[in-house]
């Protein structure tokens, strides 16, 4: 069974996220919060698998939230999808530098925010396309960038580092697989790999890893 938080301000979409988590048999909800320290003091509570957080809302907002939320070693089983109204910008950056596993547009399909919450919970990172761009674009256009390498770098080997780069560019397994002309499997490999050696939480850390570390040609 997956536990999720919902946490957002308004009233109707907290009534209506519940009615969609609890019309499966597979999650269940674990609490509700309308602004994001309360989200963040029933984290600590419930300790939910999955926490849907929207950004703007009152007093300590979705972003701030979701960084304390990451930051707490006693949630490290807890996953962070970001819901907003608009795809902006600044909103994707932060909540991936942030520590969030997913961003979701409130407008998503119902059937697609199920999916996100189920693979986020697996430990899977919702990276679409899109997003991953404007990651690329945040960093493109940052003045005079200086890349920080991750200080746990030098443990990849060359394949590896060259995988987490192309985890950057947004490339699914099998198109790393492609890329490198390995199997899926080997591709999987190093990913996970990478991770552990990186102590990623998910690949959603490993595109904020690869940018940061000058990995992914902006």
């Amino acid at each position: 069974m997956i536990r999720v938080v919902v946490a957002d301000d308004q009233d109707l979409v907290r009534i209506g996220l519940r009615a969609l988590i609890e019309s499966e048999d597979d999650l269940t909800l674990a609490g509700e919060a309308a602004d994001g320290l309360r989200a963040v003091e029933l984290a600590r509570q419930v300790r939910p698998d999955v926490v849907l957080m929207d950004v703007r809302m009152p007093g300590v907002d979705g972003i701030e939230a979701t960084r304390r939320i990451v930051a707490d070693p006693e949630l490290a089983g807890t996953r962070v999808i970001v819901l907003t109204t608009f795809e902006l910008d600044e909103y994707v950056f932060d909540a991936l530098r942030h520590g969030a596993s997913g961003f979701l547009t409130k407008d998503t399909p119902p059937a697609e925010l199920l999916r996100a919450v189920r693979l986020v919970a697996e430990g899977e990172a919702l990276l679409s396309p899109s997003v991953t761009r404007r990651v690329v674009r945040e960093f493109a256009t940052r003045p005079a960038r200086v890349p920080r390498p991750h200080p746990r770098l030098a443990t990849l080997t060359e394949r590896e580092r060259e995988v987490v780069g192309l985890v950057g560019e947004g490339l699914s397994n099998a198109e790393i697989a492609d890329r490198l002309v390995v199997s899926p499997a080997t591709a999987r490999t190093h990913v996970s790999r990478a991770m552990v050696k990186l102590a990623a939480r998910d690949r959603a850390q490993l595109v904020v890893f690869a940018y940061q570390s000058g990995l992914v040609d902006t």
